[in-house]
């Protein structure tokens, strides 16, 4: 197995020696790892003892590993290369980090975008196969990803059910219709195994081994760490980080995690939506916040921020107060933070393996995808950016101003969310405006890619405490996408699940400042260099 170390400071350090001896007394480790569905309370009983089978996902999944690998030489000998995976939430989050660490590719869809779904069907179709992940087999992204380049393949001459491999939950909806329709190959997964805690099973596995990874050493490793994580020992890294995450005093809601040499791709967004979609409920739990380890939050010192680095295995790491830094292997960080999300569960008092608050977005975007009403009137637009708010927008009349009004809703304790909903690969470089912002606000920021954060960080946004406050970006398609058979285009959906997402969190509250690009490029340009700006006008005033 891979170096696994752990080390921590301040908070963290306390909240391990004050939860160590009644986590050890009451053999939570063992307890997991027996499936005992009682830990998290009466209310998380039902739930709880259909959502353990992670902890034995390493060894469950061996069986897969052969019918996995006999498939991709089948491909490779049809010369089919390329995979693309079309799936939301855990589904395309393990996948990404897995392949992206092993230096394979794989082409991840996980959006709605009418310009990035395009762009993933007109890259060679003729080498691609594609898979189709939904543990329920309902999800509307994934069932229009399917059907965009079901009928690309036909259209291309391509036998279409040569080329789809589906992933889902067997007795599900999209399990049936897939076998009745003849797919190339159909992987039903544990269904005691929730999206986010899939990552071992055949939603990791079947797109990852397809597309080159190793993933027999990639189990190997992971039951190594399922044995040591299952022993009642102060020395278990399990349960120390799982009192970091969830066991601080007062509580530490905003987890700052950030990669520092660990030379795993990705870990945090896989981290995020496991913590937050797992943590973030009843009015409680912890926020991830994706970061490097020279962001502003990581150098913050605030109260409510711990910082997390992922660091290589052999690393002179100096911690600063209130952080923590933990080295592995990439099976053995996932079965890692699992089982401290599990812990973390226990400590807060809540059941970490539902998502109450998901499907009030999803319902949302399906009455407004229903109804199809007009757009709300813009207040005002600036430039190629359209700009909605509410009364606290006050008389700002520029999208400098909008911004800034928004971050005066800023208090001590709140975060900023920001929301883009546009092609995540072609404007990557975007992302960058995070940093900025948490320069600008002094408080916590993050990042999400929509509509695939909302089966990831959207449930905490809802669910968790009140303190979120939420910069929504949407951008105008140069052209849009039908999606067959369906009454509604790819663009009207991203646009519903944008607005249904934004209705929500108003409902709930929350500040939501709504930008939207009307010409794409000069749109990000303009909002870019508008953040640029406040930060070095920030800066200015930091130094004078």
């Amino acid at each position: 197995m891979s170096t696994l170390s752990y080390d921590a400071t301040g908070a963290a350090r306390q909240a391990h020696e004050q939860h160590l001896p009644a986590l050890l007394e009451d053999r939570i480790a063992t307890r997991i790892f027996a499936k005992d569905h009682t830990l998290w309370g009466p209310d998380a009983e039902q739930e709880s003892a259909v959502r353990l089978g992670w902890v034995e996902a390493a060894t469950v999944s061996q069986p897969l590993v052969g019918d996995i690998l006999e498939l991709r030489d089948a491909l490779k000998a049809e010369g089919v290369t390329r995979i693309v995976l079309c799936g939301m939430g855990g589904s395309s989050l393990a996948p990404e980090v897995i392949a992206g660490t092993a230096g394979v590719e794989l082409t991840v869809l996980d959006s709605t975008d009418p310009e990035q779904v395009s762009a993933a069907v007109a890259d060679r179709l003729a080498e691609t196969a594609i898979v189709v992940s939904s543990k329920s087999g309902s999800t509307v992204e994934t069932d229009s990803q399917r059907r965009i380049f079901e009928q690309a393949f036909t259209d291309a001459g391509i036998d279409a059910k040569s080329r789809i491999i589906i992933v889902t939950d067997p007795g599900s909806p999209l399990d049936k219709a897939s076998r009745e329709a003849g797919y190339r190959a159909v992987f039903n997964a544990d269904p005691n195994v929730g999206g986010r805690f899939s990552a071992l099973t055949a939603f990791g596995l079947v797109p990852c081994g397809l597309a080159g990874v190793d993933i027999q050493a990639f189990l190997d490793e992971a039951e190594e760490a399922a044995e040591i994580l299952n022993e009642d020992s102060e020395d278990n890294i399990g349960l120390a980080l799982g009192t970091a995450l969830g066991g601080t005093t007062p509580l530490r809601n905003k987890i700052v995690i950030a990669e520092d040499g660990s030379g795993i791709v990705g870990f945090a967004d896989w981290a995020e939506q496991l913590i937050a979609e797992s943590t973030g409920k009843l009015g409680t739990g912890v926020l991830p916040v994706v970061a490097g380890p020279a962001s502003p939050e990581a150098t913050l010192g605030a109260p409510d921020v711990l910082v997390i680095r992922l660091v290589a295995a052999d690393a002179d790491v100096q911690l600063g107060e209130n952080e923590v830094a933990i080295a592995g292997g990439l099976a053995t960080q996932m079965m890692v933070w699992e089982f401290a999300t599990a812990v973390a569960g226990r400590l807060l008092g809540i059941n970490p393996f539902d998502q109450p608050d998901v499907e009030a977005a999803k319902i949302a975007a399906r009455g407004l995808l229903d109804a199809q009403p007009e757009p709300t009137p813009a207040n005002f637009t600036d430039g190629a950016i359209e700009v909605r708010g509410g009364a606290w927008l006050g008389d700002a009349a520029t999208a400098a101003e909008a911004v800034g009004a928004l971050l005066a809703e800023l208090g001590p304790d709140n975060y900023l969310s920001v929301q883009a909903y546009f092609d995540r690969l072609a404007y990557a470089s975007f992302e960058g405006v995070r940093d900025e912002l948490a320069a600008v606000s002094g408080r916590p920021v993050t990042f999400g890619w929509g509509p695939r954060f909302l089966h990831s960080t959207g449930q905490f946004h809802k669910g968790g405490p009140a303190i979120g406050v939420f910069l929504q970006v949407t951008a105008a398609s140069a052209a849009d996408l039908a999606i067959p058979d369906r009454p509604f285009t790819f663009g009207e959906l991203i646009s519903a699940q944008a607005a249904g997402d934004a209705q929500v969190l108003s409902e709930h509250g929350r500040p939501v400042l709504r930008l939207h690009l009307t010409d794409r490029a000069a749109g990000v340009k303009q909002l870019q260099e508008l953040v640029t700006s406040l930060a070095g006008q920030a800066a200015s005033s930091t130094e004078s």
